[in-house]
């Protein structure tokens, strides 16, 4: 069996990890990707805040890719297209929510004009090359989320996306269990299916329930309130805008994507029934028990508007004593670290915070076991791919998938999974890989430049200058600086330039005159002078110039 005639899933980010997700099937030799995310850096990443999937391999086979599809609007599938898509060359496809975020993302990217974005209806049927692709509605944390039911020559697979069974998610319609039946009794090969949840007991809970609490919690407060949540998460949105209202209070937007989330779900019909938001500019202004803030940073985002109302630089508010914010969100695994800073910066200036672990101020996005039960009734796919989360969880997901009648297949990136013709199988595997988005550039997180940052962040560097004639002649102290290692106004600099000058005048005359020799000379005392002094391996620099 060859690439030309076969039906196959290849994850190029997304399996082993939460976010950075880029799924690609191949139908007879053509590609159909299908997300494009981001995920968040760690300390091992200097300097870096985003990663996106590396999509050499995909370039790579660029002429066979006919298209990407978005499921939904989540930074973790939708928030690498503008990063990556000068790569990938190709349309990309969503529907009315995911375009209009798109379009604000490619224009803020340059892009505008660029990508050709090709919007579909929902529920809808669409066909690309040999994809014949039905979108089902499903309810997930931000509107118009998507399954996909992806028909071959060579038969049907589902494509969850990210979703969960909500009777009331305020916002679009409940998941749709008669179009997961239908699929179910056509026959399903495969079913690629989130993972996210899948060591959760129970049931996520509904944003119904999550808006009645809100309400409840906030209309006894005084003082400013802030409530920070993700931007997309637009019922959460609604359901603390209408809490706040509720409690005579103005409403307040802070942050650049939540204006920009919000504007799109009002060209979209959404958020009807709240009146334009508070500036950031005239918050400020409204006397403090009549004031509610929703604001960016619930990941503990450096920049975001709730890490600068914590450390008091955010330039039209202040929060402080007798003040409330409120995390409506959970910790991606990763950024407790943040989050906890931002905490510990709030509770200092006096600031009462209130996290999920204390009040009901949060549910899930993601399918618990219950739910997960319920569709692979409803589906009955033969095989059963877990995908979105970490490898416990897809772990367990393969376990619960066999009990219900599937035959799991738990992979990593870069795996071919071949789905038809045949017993859906590995085959083979591509590479994968992270990038780091640093600024306008795309770098290899292994080794490169960030490697050398990193080597910079644990060694430091030295540089040295250094005048010499054309016989060899030190012309004046040479001049060394060790930013990071040493003060600059310490003795270390000026010992370390006196061993170079000591170390220099006693080459041999002929050595002398060699840029090279004196060069790499200059290096070697050097680094042994940083070794003894502070136990560090430096990068270092010689200038030398000749007089």
């Amino acid at each position: 069996m060859t690439p030309s005639d076969d039906f196959a899933f290849i994850p190029l980010g997304g399996t082993g990890e939460i976010g950075m997700n880029l799924n690609v099937y191949r139908c007879d030799g053509k590609l159909l990707a299908v997300d494009c995310g981001i995920g968040f850096a760690g300390g091992d990443t200097p300097g870096v805040d985003i990663l996106v999937p590396d999509p050499a391999w995909l370039v790579e086979h660029r002429k066979d890719l006919l298209g990407l599809v978005i499921t939904h609007a989540h930074e973790d599938h939708i928030g690498g297209v503008a990063h990556l898509w000068r790569s990938l060359q190709c349309p990309v496809h969503g529907g009315p929510f995911v375009s209009a975020v798109l379009r604000r993302k490619l224009a803020e990217a340059g892009l505008s004009q660029e990508v050709p974005l090709k919007e579909f209806d929902l529920p809808g049927r669409v066909r690309i090359g040999p994809f014949d692709l039905e979108f089902l509605r499903v309810a997930h944390s931000v509107p118009e989320a998507l399954a996909m039911a992806i028909r071959t020559r060579h038969g049907l697979v589902v494509h969850t996306g990210d979703w969960k069974l909500d009777p009331e998610p305020l916002i679009g319609p409940p998941t749709d269990e008669a179009g997961f039946r239908r699929l179910g009794g056509e026959g399903v090969l495969a079913m690629v299916c989130d993972s996210t949840n899948a060591m959760v007991e129970g049931h996520s809970g509904s944003e119904a329930e999550v808006r009645r609490s809100l309400a409840k919690l906030i209309k006894p407060m005084k003082g400013r309130v802030a409530v920070t949540c993700f931007a997309t998460n637009l019922a959460r949105v609604e359901s603390i805008a209408l809490a706040g209202l509720a409690a005579g209070r103005d409403v307040a937007l802070f942050g650049r994507s939540l204006r920009n989330s919000v504007q799109a779900a009002r060209e979209c019909g959404y958020l009807s029934r709240i009146p334009d938001f508070v500036s950031e500019d005239e918050a400020g202004y409204i006397p403090d028990d009549n004031l509610l803030v929703i604001c960016t940073g619930s990941q503990g985002e450096e920049r975001s508007a709730l890490a600068k109302l914590a450390t008091d630089t955010h330039n039209n508010l202040s929060l402080g004593q007798g003040d409330t914010v409120i995390f409506s969100s959970r910790q991606i695994p990763g950024n407790e670290r943040a989050i906890t800073r931002v905490q510990d910066e709030l509770a200092r200036r006096g600031v009462r915070v209130v996290t999920a672990d204390e009040h009901f101020v949060h549910v899930s996005g993601h399918p618990a076991r219950e739910e997960l039960r319920a569709l692979y009734d409803w589906v009955k796919p033969r095989a059963a791919i877990p995908v979105h989360g970490e490898w416990r969880h897809m772990d367990a997901h393969a376990t619960l998938a066999r009990e219900a009648g599937s035959e799991p297949l738990v992979i990593e990136d870069g795996a071919v999974v071949r789905l038809a013709p045949g017993p859906v199988q590995v085959v083979d595997t591509v590479p994968v890989g992270r990038l780091a988005v640093d600024g306008t550039r795309l770098l290899p997180v292994r080794g490169g430049v960030l490697g050398a940052r990193g080597r910079l962040g644990r060694e430091g560097a030295v540089v040295a200058s250094l005048a010499l004639d054309a016989q060899g002649k030190l012309l004046g102290a040479p001049r060394v600086s060790a930013p990071g290692l040493f003060d600059a106004e310490g003795p270390e600099l000026a010992q370390m330039g006196e061993e170079l000058a000591r170390a220099l005048n006693e080459l041999p005359k002929a050595a002398r005159r060699d840029d090279e020799v004196v060069g790499e000379a200059a290096r070697a005392v050097l680094r042994k002078a940083v070794g003894r002094r502070a136990k560090k391996r430096p990068n270092v620099e010689v200038h030398l110039l000749r007089v």
